[in-house]
């Protein structure tokens, strides 16, 4: 369930991380701009009128994200490799707010301060509407389908509220997201563990 102003316990040992400078495409578009979009090889994207504004604190289940720019230039990143450095410290989950073009299942390698490197997994289920395959959240739902040169109503496309678990009892200091250009990652939040 999202909602844009609630707060919880968990929230408070929450926080975004800024990924602006990694965002390489644009997965949502205008209804007046349909062109705009490049989520997948087809041009499809997903429908801006049924997302939140860009560039605000969005909560789903109590983790905030910071939700990108709308319709405003790169809205996502397209997974290939990307590192993420992070302020150090101890955290229990990496929380994502992401698609995918398909079913996918990768890995994440979090990196910690004293040099040790874990591989977990990444799943994200497909944007086109279908059940969560790997239990994640329903986060957004776009009640139609961009595709280059239409609208498409009745085709809806979902974003997801995934999380990564943060095994290892070490200061994490970055992420290094897989090289999946099927996984787009919209937000990251990084949950700290409790003191």
């Amino acid at each position: 369930m999202t909602d844009f102003s609630v707060t919880s316990a968990r929230t408070r040992l929450c926080d975004p991380v800024d990924i602006s400078g990694h965002r390489n495409n644009k997965g949502i578009s205008a209804a007046t701009d349909t062109k705009a979009g490049e989520f997948n090889v087809w041009g499809n994207s997903f429908a801006a009128e049924y997302l939140p504004a860009g560039e605000r604190l969005v909560h789903v289940e109590g983790v905030p994200f910071a939700f990108p720019p709308v319709c405003d230039g790169p809205d996502n990143v397209r997974c290939s490799g990307q590192f993420i450095s992070v302020p150090e410290d101890r955290y229990d989950w990496v929380h994502v707010l992401a698609a995918s073009e398909r079913r996918c299942e990768d890995t994440v390698e979090l990196n910690f301060a004293d040099g040790s490197v874990d591989a977990e997994p990444l799943r994200i289920s497909d944007f086109w509407a279908a059940p969560a395959w790997f239990g994640e959240v329903k986060a957004f739902e776009s009640l139609a389908m961009h595709y280059p040169h239409h609208v498409q109503r009745g085709i809806p496309a979902v974003m997801w509220a995934q999380r990564v678990p943060v095994t290892r009892r070490a200061g994490l200091t970055s992420v290094l997201l897989p090289r999946n250009v099927a996984i787009h990652v919209f937000a990251l939040t990084l949950q700290r563990t409790e003191p």
